[in-house]
Protein backbone atom coordinates (compact mmCIF):
# COMPACT_ATOMS: atom_id res chain seq x y z
CA UNK A 1 0.00 0.00 0.00
CA UNK A 2 1.40 3.19 -0.68
CA UNK A 3 1.78 5.95 1.68
CA UNK A 4 -0.92 8.68 1.98
CA UNK A 5 1.34 11.35 0.27
CA UNK A 6 -1.27 13.54 0.47
CA UNK A 7 -2.12 13.76 4.63
CA UNK A 8 2.11 13.54 4.58
CA UNK A 9 1.96 17.10 2.80
CA UNK A 10 -1.15 18.28 4.69
CA UNK A 11 0.85 17.49 7.87
CA UNK A 12 4.05 18.63 6.96
CA UNK A 13 2.52 22.00 6.03
CA UNK A 14 0.81 22.47 9.52
CA UNK A 15 3.93 21.81 11.16
CA UNK A 16 5.90 24.32 8.95
CA UNK A 17 3.08 26.86 10.17
CA UNK A 18 5.43 27.03 13.69
CA UNK A 19 8.69 26.95 12.52
CA UNK A 20 10.95 29.56 9.96
CA UNK A 21 11.19 27.36 7.13
CA UNK A 22 8.54 26.50 4.73
CA UNK A 23 7.44 22.90 3.72
CA UNK A 24 9.34 21.08 1.20
CA UNK A 25 7.33 21.10 -2.08
CA UNK A 26 6.31 24.83 -2.50
CA UNK A 27 6.92 26.04 -5.55
CA UNK A 28 6.62 29.92 -6.52
CA UNK A 29 7.14 32.08 -9.95
CA UNK A 30 10.62 32.90 -8.65
CA UNK A 31 12.14 30.36 -6.02
CA UNK A 32 13.17 33.18 -3.38
CA UNK A 33 9.15 34.00 -2.82
CA UNK A 34 9.08 30.88 -1.59
CA UNK A 35 9.49 31.62 2.01
CA UNK A 36 8.66 34.84 2.07
CA UNK A 37 5.12 34.29 0.33
CA UNK A 38 4.88 31.35 3.15
CA UNK A 39 5.75 33.64 5.48
CA UNK A 40 2.68 35.87 4.67
CA UNK A 41 0.78 33.02 5.07
CA UNK A 42 1.82 31.75 8.24
CA UNK A 43 1.76 35.15 9.81
CA UNK A 44 -1.84 35.45 8.93
CA UNK A 45 -2.25 32.30 10.26
CA UNK A 46 -0.90 32.77 13.96
CA UNK A 47 -2.64 35.96 13.97
CA UNK A 48 -5.76 35.26 13.29
CA UNK A 49 -5.69 32.37 15.85
CA UNK A 50 -4.11 34.31 18.59
CA UNK A 51 -7.44 36.71 17.87
CA UNK A 52 -9.47 34.10 18.07
CA UNK A 53 -8.11 32.86 21.33
CA UNK A 54 -8.24 36.67 22.53
CA UNK A 55 -11.68 36.97 21.69
CA UNK A 56 -12.44 33.56 24.05
CA UNK A 57 -10.70 34.60 26.90
CA UNK A 58 -10.39 39.02 26.86
CA UNK A 59 -9.37 39.04 30.68
CA UNK A 60 -6.82 37.08 30.28
CA UNK A 61 -5.76 39.20 28.00
CA UNK A 62 -6.55 42.39 30.09
CA UNK A 63 -3.96 40.71 32.97
CA UNK A 64 -1.11 40.01 30.84
CA UNK A 65 -1.21 42.86 28.75
CA UNK A 66 -1.87 42.55 24.52
CA UNK A 67 2.13 42.28 23.82
CA UNK A 68 2.82 39.18 26.17
CA UNK A 69 -0.66 37.39 25.57
CA UNK A 70 0.14 37.40 21.35
CA UNK A 71 3.40 35.61 22.65
CA UNK A 72 2.03 33.43 25.04
CA UNK A 73 -0.92 32.58 22.49
CA UNK A 74 1.77 31.50 19.99
CA UNK A 75 3.69 29.04 22.04
CA UNK A 76 -0.24 27.23 23.24
CA UNK A 77 -1.34 27.66 19.53
CA UNK A 78 1.87 25.80 18.44
CA UNK A 79 1.56 22.78 21.44
CA UNK A 80 -2.34 22.42 20.68
CA UNK A 81 -3.72 24.14 17.01
CA UNK A 82 -6.71 23.55 15.98
CA UNK A 83 -7.96 20.54 14.92
CA UNK A 84 -10.80 21.47 13.25
CA UNK A 85 -12.37 24.44 11.01
CA UNK A 86 -14.66 25.42 13.44
CA UNK A 87 -13.27 26.86 16.27
CA UNK A 88 -16.10 26.52 18.59
CA UNK A 89 -14.56 23.83 20.98
CA UNK A 90 -10.82 25.10 20.78
CA UNK A 91 -9.41 26.79 23.88
CA UNK A 92 -10.33 23.58 25.97
CA UNK A 93 -6.82 23.25 26.86
CA UNK A 94 -5.92 26.80 27.17
CA UNK A 95 -6.72 27.00 31.20
CA UNK A 96 -4.22 24.31 31.80
CA UNK A 97 -1.50 25.47 29.70
CA UNK A 98 -1.59 28.82 31.79
CA UNK A 99 -1.66 26.17 34.60
CA UNK A 100 1.97 25.32 33.33
CA UNK A 101 3.39 27.86 31.68
CA UNK A 102 6.27 29.12 33.55
CA UNK A 103 6.04 32.98 32.82
CA UNK A 104 2.91 33.56 34.91
CA UNK A 105 3.67 30.63 37.01
CA UNK A 106 3.62 33.60 39.76
CA UNK A 107 -0.42 34.21 39.17
CA UNK A 108 -1.74 30.94 40.08
CA UNK A 109 -5.63 32.30 39.79
CA UNK A 110 -5.13 32.58 35.47
CA UNK A 111 -5.66 29.07 34.87
CA UNK A 112 -8.90 29.52 36.52
CA UNK A 113 -10.04 32.41 35.08
CA UNK A 114 -9.58 31.18 31.85
CA UNK A 115 -11.52 28.13 33.02
CA UNK A 116 -14.86 30.67 33.80
CA UNK A 117 -14.36 32.60 30.48
CA UNK A 118 -14.34 28.92 28.43
CA UNK A 119 -17.21 27.94 30.46
CA UNK A 120 -18.82 31.00 29.43
CA UNK A 121 -18.33 30.06 25.99
CA UNK A 122 -20.12 26.64 26.35
CA UNK A 123 -23.00 28.67 28.25
CA UNK A 124 -23.33 30.82 25.20
CA UNK A 125 -23.37 27.50 22.83
CA UNK A 126 -25.71 25.31 24.61
CA UNK A 127 -28.48 23.70 23.68
CA UNK A 128 -32.09 25.58 23.49
CA UNK A 129 -34.41 24.03 26.17
CA UNK A 130 -37.54 26.35 27.45
CA UNK A 131 -37.34 27.44 30.93
CA UNK A 132 -40.82 25.90 33.35
CA UNK A 133 -43.23 28.09 34.68
CA UNK A 134 -42.71 29.53 37.86
CA UNK A 135 -45.95 28.06 39.57
CA UNK A 136 -44.25 24.43 38.46
CA UNK A 137 -42.30 24.44 41.83
CA UNK A 138 -45.49 23.99 43.84
CA UNK A 139 -45.38 20.17 44.17
CA UNK A 140 -46.43 18.29 47.25
CA UNK A 141 -43.69 15.29 46.55
CA UNK A 142 -40.72 16.91 47.86
CA UNK A 143 -38.51 13.71 48.71
CA UNK A 144 -38.91 12.65 44.85
CA UNK A 145 -38.86 16.09 43.29
CA UNK A 146 -35.81 16.25 40.66
CA UNK A 147 -35.08 19.57 38.33
CA UNK A 148 -33.84 19.39 35.15
CA UNK A 149 -31.70 22.24 34.50
CA UNK A 150 -30.75 24.29 31.52
CA UNK A 151 -28.26 22.97 28.84
CA UNK A 152 -26.06 25.65 29.59
CA UNK A 153 -25.81 25.44 33.63
CA UNK A 154 -22.31 24.97 34.44
CA UNK A 155 -21.09 25.49 38.18
CA UNK A 156 -17.64 26.84 39.02
CA UNK A 157 -14.98 26.60 41.74
CA UNK A 158 -11.61 28.08 42.46
CA UNK A 159 -9.52 28.47 45.42
CA UNK A 160 -8.39 31.41 44.06
CA UNK A 161 -10.40 34.41 43.98
CA UNK A 162 -10.57 34.02 39.97
CA UNK A 163 -14.68 35.18 39.89
CA UNK A 164 -14.01 38.51 41.55
CA UNK A 165 -11.03 39.15 39.21
CA UNK A 166 -12.91 38.42 36.21
CA UNK A 167 -15.25 40.88 37.26
CA UNK A 168 -12.96 43.69 38.47
CA UNK A 169 -12.50 43.28 34.34
CA UNK A 170 -15.99 44.04 33.25
CA UNK A 171 -16.97 46.83 31.87
CA UNK A 172 -18.02 49.89 34.19
CA UNK A 173 -17.08 47.84 36.87
CA UNK A 174 -15.80 49.44 40.32
CA UNK A 175 -12.58 48.08 41.77
CA UNK A 176 -12.29 46.78 45.11
CA UNK A 177 -10.16 44.71 47.17
CA UNK A 178 -10.27 41.37 47.03
CA UNK A 179 -11.18 38.94 49.62
CA UNK A 180 -9.61 35.19 49.88
CA UNK A 181 -11.25 32.62 47.80
CA UNK A 182 -12.45 29.87 47.34
CA UNK A 183 -14.67 31.71 45.00
CA UNK A 184 -18.12 29.72 43.57
CA UNK A 185 -20.33 31.07 40.95
CA UNK A 186 -23.45 29.93 38.75
CA UNK A 187 -22.90 29.94 34.71
CA UNK A 188 -25.71 29.80 32.51
CA UNK A 189 -27.73 31.27 29.53
CA UNK A 190 -31.01 33.18 30.40
CA UNK A 191 -33.66 33.45 27.63
CA UNK A 192 -33.02 36.12 26.37
CA UNK A 193 -29.40 34.74 25.65
CA UNK A 194 -27.71 36.77 28.07
CA UNK A 195 -25.08 34.88 29.89
CA UNK A 196 -25.35 34.73 33.34
CA UNK A 197 -21.98 34.84 36.23
CA UNK A 198 -23.74 34.55 39.40
CA UNK A 199 -21.45 34.34 42.74
CA UNK A 200 -22.80 31.99 45.10
CA UNK A 201 -21.69 31.38 48.61
CA UNK A 202 -20.68 27.68 49.89
CA UNK A 203 -23.94 26.24 50.55
CA UNK A 204 -25.69 27.34 47.76
CA UNK A 205 -22.91 25.80 45.56
CA UNK A 206 -23.94 22.42 47.24
CA UNK A 207 -27.16 22.85 46.78
CA UNK A 208 -26.62 23.21 43.15
CA UNK A 209 -24.08 20.57 42.61
CA UNK A 210 -26.71 18.25 43.56
CA UNK A 211 -29.51 19.36 41.95
CA UNK A 212 -26.86 19.18 38.73
CA UNK A 213 -26.17 15.75 39.61
CA UNK A 214 -29.83 14.63 39.87
CA UNK A 215 -30.47 14.62 43.61
CA UNK A 216 -34.09 15.06 45.03
CA UNK A 217 -34.74 18.37 46.06
CA UNK A 218 -35.47 16.91 49.44
CA UNK A 219 -31.63 15.29 49.35
CA UNK A 220 -30.30 18.58 47.87
CA UNK A 221 -31.79 20.70 50.75
CA UNK A 222 -29.78 18.81 53.56
CA UNK A 223 -26.81 20.91 52.19
CA UNK A 224 -28.14 24.50 52.55
CA UNK A 225 -31.81 25.61 52.50
CA UNK A 226 -32.57 25.48 49.18
CA UNK A 227 -34.06 28.95 49.20
CA UNK A 228 -31.84 30.98 47.78
CA UNK A 229 -30.78 28.07 44.87
CA UNK A 230 -33.99 27.55 43.88
CA UNK A 231 -34.68 31.54 43.52
CA UNK A 232 -31.94 32.16 41.22
CA UNK A 233 -32.31 29.21 38.84
CA UNK A 234 -36.15 30.50 38.80
CA UNK A 235 -35.65 34.35 37.78
CA UNK A 236 -32.91 33.06 34.69
CA UNK A 237 -34.84 30.48 33.46
CA UNK A 238 -32.61 27.54 34.58
CA UNK A 239 -34.78 24.88 35.32
CA UNK A 240 -35.91 23.29 31.98
CA UNK A 241 -37.99 20.12 33.50
CA UNK A 242 -39.64 18.88 36.74
CA UNK A 243 -39.44 14.94 37.34
CA UNK A 244 -41.02 13.86 40.14
CA UNK A 245 -41.56 9.89 41.48
CA UNK A 246 -39.11 7.10 41.62
CA UNK A 247 -36.42 6.75 38.65
CA UNK A 248 -37.00 3.48 36.99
Amino acid sequence: MQPDTHAAQQDAFQAALWRQDPPAGLTAPAMDEVAQRFSVYRNNVQHSLTRALASRFPVIEQLVGATFFTAMARVHIAQDPPTSPVLLNWGAGFPAFLDGFAPVGHLPFMGDVARLEYARGLAYHAADAAPVAPDALAVADLETLRLGLHPSVQLFKSPHPALQIWQSHQTGAARHMLTAGPDHALIGRAPDFSIIVAPLDQGTFAVLAALAAGATLESAAKHNDPTAALTLLLRHGLITAIKTGVPT
